[in-house]
C-alpha cells in the first residue's frame, strides 16, 4: 500500500496527505513512497546484532510481496501453470509450505495459497501466473498492501507467542505454517528452521500486534534484531 504525499510548493498552503494546496494553481510533483506498517515504531533505528543479552529478539521483515493464489489443487493444468512460473506445484498438505526460487508458498486452504516474495519480483510473478492460468478456474490477487510480518527469535521466542495465543506453538516444526488467533488478530505463524518463527498479520492490526508482542517479550528481555540479507534463506533472502 502506498502512503502518498505531494510536495507543496514553497510558500504554499498546508500539506495534506495525498494533496497540496497551491494558491497560484501551479502543478505539483507526485512523489509516492512506501512505508512499512510498523514504521512509526522506529525499529530499524533500534536494531542491533543479536547476542545472548535478551531472551527474545524481534523485528519486522518489511515491504515484501504477498500474492494470493487460488485454484483447484486437483486440476493438473492449474498445478502445471503454477509450477511453470514458481518452479514448484502448490503444496496440498494442510498447514504446510514449500520453498520456491521466489520465496515461500504457504498453504492457506485446499484451494488457496499465499506466495511471499520480494516486492521487486511481485509484478512479474503476478503477470506470469495470470498468463499461465488464463482460461482456468483460478485467481491471483496482490495483497502486498494489506500484510506484513515479524520475525521472532531467541530462546524465549515461543514463550512470547504462548502469552498472546492459545495454540500450542511448540508443535510448529520446520516446514509448518499455522493460522491462529493472537489476542484479537488473525495470524499466520510458520517456521523455516530452528532459529526463529515468522508471524504474518494484517496491516490494519499492525499498531495492535507489535505492542502485544512487545509487552509479552519484556519479562525475558527484548532486543530489536538486525535483519540482514541472507541469500541462502527463503525469506531473509528477500530483503
Amino acid at each position: 500500500m502506498f502512503n502518498a504525499y505531494l510536495q507543496a510548493p514553497s510558500g504554499g498552503g498546508p500539506m495534506l496527505k495525498g494533496y497540496s494546496h497551491s494558491p497560484s494553481g501551479a502543478g505539483t510533483a507526485f512523489k509516492p513512497y512506501l512505508q512499512s506498517p510498523l514504521h512509526a515504531f522506529g525499529l530499524q533505528a533500534k536494531a542491533r546484532p543479536q547476542d545472548d543479552t535478551c531472551g527474545v529478539w524481534m523485528n519486522e521483515v518489511p515491504l515484501l510481496g504477498y500474492l494470493v493464489v487460488r485454484g483447484d489443487a486437483q486440476d493438473a493444468a492449474f498445478n502445471a501453470a503454477v509450477q511453470d512460473v514458481l518452479g514448484v506445484a502448490p503444496p496440498t498438505q494442510p498447514s504446510s509450505f514449500i520453498r520456491t526460487p521466489h520465496g515461500v508458498l504457504l498453504w492457506q486452504a485446499p484451494d488457496e495459497w499465499l506466495l511471499v516474495c520480494a516486492r521487486a519480483q511481485l509484478a512479474n510473478c503476478l503477470a506470469r501466473l495470470q498468463a499461465a492460468s488464463d482460461g482456468l478456474h483460478a485467481q491471483m490477487v496482490d495483497n502486498s498492501g494489506g500484510l506484513t510480518q515479524v520475525y521472532l527469535s531467541g530462546t524465549k521466542q515461543l514463550a512470547v507467542l504462548h502469552h498472546v495465543g492459545v495454540y500450542d506453538f511448540s508443535t510448529i516444526t520446520e516446514g509448518r505454517a499455522v493460522g491462529t488467533v493472537c489476542g484479537k488478530a488473525n495470524m499466520l505463524v510458520y517456521r523455516i528452521d530452528a532459529h526463529g518463527v515468522f508471524v504474518i498479520f494484517r496491516r490494519s492490526f499492525a499498531d495492535y500486534v507489535w505492542p502485544l508482542l512487545r509487552q509479552a517479550a519484556r519479562p525475558y528481555g527484548l532486543g530489536i534484531s538486525e535483519l540482514e540479507h541472507d541469500a541462502g534463506h527463503p525469506v531473509l533472502g528477500l530483503l
